[in-house]
């Protein structure tokens, strides 16, 4: 027995000290890899020494003796902490993805390959100024500095390890090809136009109206289009290729009237996915011809988001509508040829194979008509109907951002910014704008199309020269705000211009609850500071309960006669209509909203279609407004009226609650089912590589209707809202306060791998300076050969 015994302890023994053993050296390999942030390393590329000090909070700050240097070295300082990121970036945006990832990739390739971001790239490149492109030569010299370092000295991260393969060299389209993936992220509204063509094909013109946010009823022309060449939506589709529809963002500005300190005050919060990492990284530059601080997407040079000496700026997605269908016919006889003014014309064949990890390449092509690239083949069903969609979007034109971005951080005033402006083309963006002489400024700034005919609310017909673009809106006559009487300006994705103006943005805004609250609190007589700032950004008071929820309780009352939801109903009238993650009632509201649509619509769609539907809340809004002020819904009539689709669903909701959490309603925690998450893009290839690379789950308040924006899908997983978090005093320009979460770096062993998830749950700002006083950092020496 005792010997027994010896063998089996020295076999655990055993056991344990080679799990140990593999531990300790899987640590010490994925460790190997870290970024280098002390010390000294030679460039080839550079002219003269740089110093690149890393804040306590993983901020590269980057002094150089030239413009160059200075770009070369972001580049290699982006690529040091971001490199997988940005070649992930690059392969999604170029459709190459499943050239390292495998057959799983191959449908999404299919569709970035047709929507063409690389070729709009290319075309951009050539319309760049000398400067412009030179900046991107120096950046992209820096970033292939530390691919040849990596490679040679065995750094690359362990991404690269897992995946099987390493880096190509970086090139200067590589990162004008992730801005146009950025434009198409913030830029689309082609699917709402497929949807409604789906519903004029699908059902009656009063109920296929309905589902529009404003029908087009002088459009005859159009209407008829649509429903007499029908192309086909519903069957095939894939919902997840979608941005989200609430990329969005807040930002304002105050005047030194409203602010304690005499100054302006300005704050920006971008909405788009929680990853990691995250979509930013935030730097600060400084060159004897520039000293600006901020963020920028990895993979581009100079600082998209931020300030300088002199100003700050921010922006929030306008949302127009920038994207146009067009019903195409094809020739039967040759697939490529389309009909335009009676004739059969030659679209341009793109020969585009994809390559797939392990397997031979997958034949590909993509077709383009005089309007854009054919997307039916790839989105809808694959077999061939009579008529196809094209797409037009201005992002697929020559446009010139990068070059906006290097003015824009060397601007001193709004004069110098306006005129940067000038070269931002897509996507089209709300910009505010303080500066140290005390001005403040709004444009909604960007490419949006005029149209012959129409208002893109629907597909027109693409046989004809009656429809398409005549040019654009002219660039003076974009909305404007100087120096507002009301002392602020505010954006949240909201409508930014009145019926008055001539021009058509979009009839598909946000909700505008965040803005209200926005406004609401800017409004009040009194003096504003910094820290007030911060505190708008994470508010959660709930102004989408404050419009609907006493008549939604009221329909409840209603049709409850046995009284069997009282105390349910009793909780959310006695709710302070704040989504805080400890109460019981946003949980109940929120769910009960996601609901009502699914109630009333999901039955009679297909499951891909009404996943694909955009504007879900707008619509239930509009439903809601029409049922309480007793106007004519044939949806409602259909169902039987606005109380019991609203009884239903809350029903429904309250049951399912009660299955998840418990019968015990006190106890249910908004922040039990609302957790923020930041996945890792290679997280859902295994639970362990979840486990091991994912940042915690936390409860958090907010919801995606607050400004402290949470937006979450079915699941509760909390993966999208504030990417990033920034406010700036103008009194004091030497420094601004920022949260990115989860973190600077992408290296899973650094210690700015997520250092900031509990920051953003909590609001805790991180102070960044910009006049050279960076304490307690780690500095690194980049020598010239």
């Amino acid at each position: 027995m005792k010997k027994g015994w010896k063998i089996l302890w020295w076999t655990v023994g055993s056991i344990v000290a080679l799990c140990l053993v593999v531990v300790i050296g899987l640590n010490t390999y994925i460790s190997s890899s870290k970024p280098i942030i002390k010390g000294e390393l030679t460039l080839d590329a550079l002219d003269a020494e740089v110093k690149v000090v890393r804040d306590e909070d993983g901020v590269p700050h980057i002094q150089a003796e030239s413009d160059a240097d200075l770009y070369r070295a972001q580049g290699f300082v982006q690529a040091q902490d971001r490199l997988f990121q940005m070649d992930l970036a690059r392969r999604q945006a170029s459709g190459r993805l499943a050239e390292v990832v495998g057959e799983a990739a191959i449908r999404t390739d299919k569709f970035f390959l047709t929507f063409s971001l690389r070729d709009a790239a290319e075309k951009s490149y050539e319309g760049y100024n000398d400067e412009a492109k030179q900046v991107l030569k120096w950046y992209t010299e820096g970033v292939n500095e530390f691919i040849r370092f990596a490679k040679e000295d065995n750094k690359l991260s362990y991404e690269f390890k897992l995946l099987g393969y390493e880096p190509e060299e970086w090139t200067e389209i590589d990162s004008l090809t992730i801005g146009k993936y950025m434009a198409y992220d913030l830029g689309g509204n082609w699917s709402s136009l497929a949807i409604n063509h789906w519903a004029l094909n699908e059902f009656s013109e009063d109920k296929a109206k309905e589902l529009f946010i404003k029908y087009p009823e002088e459009s005859r022309s159009i209407i008829e289009a649509n429903k007499n060449n029908e192309v086909n939506v519903a069957g095939y589709f894939d919902a997840s290729v979608l941005p989200n529809e609430f990329n969005g963002s807040n930002n304002w500005v105050l005047s030194g009237d409203k602010t304690e300190s005499g100054m302006p005050l300005l704050a920006d919060d971008p909405h788009l996915g929680l990853s990691t990492p995250s979509i930013w990284y935030q730097m600060h530059l400084q060159s004897p011809e520039q000293n600006v601080s901020g963020v920028i997407f990895a993979g581009i040079p100079g600082i998209i988001l931020g300030h300088n000496d002199e100003v700050a700026w921010g922006v929030t997605n306008v949302g127009p509508d920038v994207q146009d269908l067009y019903i195409e016919t094809p020739n039967p006889e040759d697939r490529t040829q389309f009909s335009y003014e009676g004739k059969w014309e030659q679209a341009e064949v793109r020969n585009s194979p994809i390559k797939v990890k392990g397997q031979e390449d997958v034949p590909f092509e993509v077709v383009v008509t005089r309007h854009g690239p054919i997307i039916s083949d790839v989105l809808f069903k694959e077999e061939k109907p009579s008529a196809l969609f094209s797409m037009q979007w201005t992002a697929l034109e020559p446009t010139l951002e990068l070059q906006a971005i290097l003015k824009m951080n060397k601007s001193k005033n709004w004069d110098d910014f306006e005129t940067a402006l000038e070269d931002f083309h897509a996507p089209a963006q709300n910009f505010v704008f303080a500066a140290k002489d005390g001005t403040i400024a709004y444009k909604a700034n960007g490419r949006i199309p005029l149209r012959k005919t129409g208002d893109g609310q629907l597909p027109v017909p693409g046989d004809s020269a009656e429809y398409g673009w005549k040019g654009y809106v002219p660039y003076d006559e974009l909305p404007i705000v100087v120096n507002p009487k009301e002392g602020f300006i505010a954006t949240a994705n909201n409508e930014v211009i009145g019926e008055s103006y001539k021009y058509h943005i979009t009839d598909f805004w946000a909700q505008s609850y965040r803005y209200e609250r926005i406004a609401e609190v800017l409004e009040r007589d009194e003096k504003f500071t910094k820290e007030d700032m911060m505190n708008l950004q994470m508010d959660q008071t709930n102004l989408y309960a404050r419009e609907f929820l006493t008549n939604m309780m009221g329909s409840v009352s209603k049709e409850d006669v046995e009284g069997k939801y009282k105390d349910a109903l009793t909780m959310l009238a006695e709710w302070n209509q704040v989504d805080d993650k400890d109460q019981a009632a946003p949980l109940i509201f929120y769910r009960w909203m996601k609901e009502l649509p699914k109630t009333l619509l999901s039955k009679e769609m297909p499951k891909d279609v009404y996943e694909m539907l955009p504007g879900k809340g707008n619509i239930t809004d509009q439903f809601l407004r029409q049922g309480y002020k007793e106007e004519e819904s044939v949806w409602l009539e259909e169902y039987g009226g606005v109380d019991k689709w609203v009884y239903d669903s809350f029903a429904k909701v309250i049951d399912d609650l009660s299955e998840e959490y418990g019968d015990n309603e006190a106890k249910w925690k908004w922040g039990d089912f609302h957790q923020l998450t930041f996945d890792h893009p290679l997280s859902g290839a295994s639970p362990i590589l979840g486990y091991l690379l994912n940042p915690k789950s936390v409860p958090v308040g907010g919801s995606n209707i607050t400004v402290q924006a949470a937006g979450s899908g079915e699941d509760g997983r909390v993966d999208h809202g504030a990417s990033w978090r920034f406010v700036a005093d103008l009194s004091d320009l030497s420094e601004a306060y920022h949260i990115v979460g989860p973190g600077q770096s992408g290296h899973v062993k650094s210690d700015w791998y997520n250092n900031q998830v509990m920051d953003w749950v909590k609001g805790k700002y991180h102070t960044t300076v910009i006049d050279g006083t960076v304490e307690n950092g780690y500095e690194l020496i980049l020598k010239a050969e």
